[in-house]
């Protein structure tokens, strides 16, 4: 078995979402700890016999380190797992999202906040979905299924997906 620890819960959905598609056969269970500071916490009350991989923000990273998840089983966000996807999609295609949302008109309205006013679009959009109750695990699904869709998958994702078929090759089998 194989548990899958992350930070929050827009993770868990993104992941879950990028694994719905994927060809894993590996058991696996995707786990939101409520922040990064609880790995250790989360790491100690796993007695059985586990293998344990880690999505996290680049600036947590040391604390999954740290407390015994490997290098090769972290996988690490630049900023976070918004700004992955953002980039990854590229600021037109989530604006597509927004708008399919029916969010566009109040995206536009916080661009002209003074705050906002000089930032590029993607830190636009970034705070934007970090803003609104909700909107981290609604567009963390959304967009994961456009990054999926074309083939844009962020690298930490990707990379974590790959991991775990490389699990199941082992002959594990998957849950989800």
């Amino acid at each position: 078995m194989t548990i899958v620890l992350v930070e929050g819960q827009s993770d868990l959905i993104a992941v879950e979402t990028v694994m719905a598609r994927a060809s894993s056969s590996v058991e696996f269970e995707i786990v939101a700890m409520g922040g990064a500071t609880n790995v250790r916490t989360f790491l100690n009350d796993i007695t059985r016999d586990l293998t344990v991989l880690g999505l996290c923000d680049i600036a947590e990273a040391p604390l999954f380190r740290r407390a015994g998840i490997s290098e090769q089983d972290c996988f690490v966000c630049v900023a976070d797992l918004e700004d992955e996807l953002i980039r990854s999609l590229g600021a037109d295609a989530v604006l597509e999202v927004v708008a399919a949302e029916g969010h566009l008109r109040s995206f536009r309205t916080m661009q002209k906040q003074p705050a906002q006013r000089d930032r590029d679009v993607e830190s636009q959009l970034r705070r934007f979905i970090g803003s609104h109750s909700g909107f981290k695990q609604r567009y963390a699904q959304r967009l994961s299924a456009v990054a999926i869709e074309r083939d844009r998958v962020p690298a930490p994702l990707r990379s974590l997906r790959e991991r775990l078929e490389t699990l199941s090759d082992g002959g594990a089998e998957r849950r989800g």
